[in-house]
């Protein structure tokens, strides 16, 4: 064998070795790039579930705030109505005639009234002069003092052993807090 057949049997020989290197890099290249596609699409899966379930959560909690200032909003309006209700209620015990406003103030001095205890008036009550007429007034020795405070209507108990706020409005809001829920009810349901 001469020289130039030696050199053109390595040539040869390098030719395909360069061949069989070029198609494993080919080969592992394309097997590469079939491994990024695939990461790539399950990325891209993953991230549209991931995208999915963080839209579906925020709609949720959205949903869930809506539905929440919706019921505050209700229950505010709730409340307004019932406040209208209650002012309607004292500003017709404010317009009571002597023979309501006595019979009211009656059961009252009945009720909470202890022996002793010294009648305050509210400053805009007219018929103080029925009042001290009251027999409860004489059984429970009771004192109607001439001061007059700033009451919603009504009248306070001065005791020994404890004050008693029997204004109007403290009667109503003591009703409000025992009947709101059952008057809300009849209301609203």
């Amino acid at each position: 064998m001469g020289k130039q057949q030696v050199l053109d049997q390595i040539l040869s020989d390098a030719r395909a070795e360069a061949q069989t290197i070029l198609e494993d890099a080919e080969s592992k290249a394309t097997k590469l790039l079939a491994d990024a596609d695939l990461r790539v699409e399950e990325l891209e899966r993953t991230t549209k579930q991931e995208v999915e379930e963080r839209r579906k959560t925020i709609l949720e909690k959205r949903a869930a705030a809506a539905r929440l200032d919706g019921a505050k909003f209700l229950l505010g309006e709730k409340r307004k109505v019932i406040d209208t209700i209650y002012d309607e209620v004292l500003s017709r015990m404010l317009e009571l005639g002597a023979e309501d406003c006595v019979a009211i103030f009656r059961r009252l001095l009945s009720v909470y009234a202890e022996d002793g205890d010294e009648i305050l008036l509210a400053e805009n009550f007219p018929y103080a002069e029925q009042i001290a007429l009251l027999p409860v007034i004489k059984e429970k020795n009771l004192k109607i003092s001439e001061q007059r405070i700033a009451l919603d209507g009504g009248m306070r108990l001065i005791g020994k052993k404890s004050d008693k706020d029997l204004s109007f409005g403290a009667i109503l809001n003591a009703d409000r807090e025992r009947y709101q829920a059952e008057l809300a009810q009849k209301l609203f349901n």
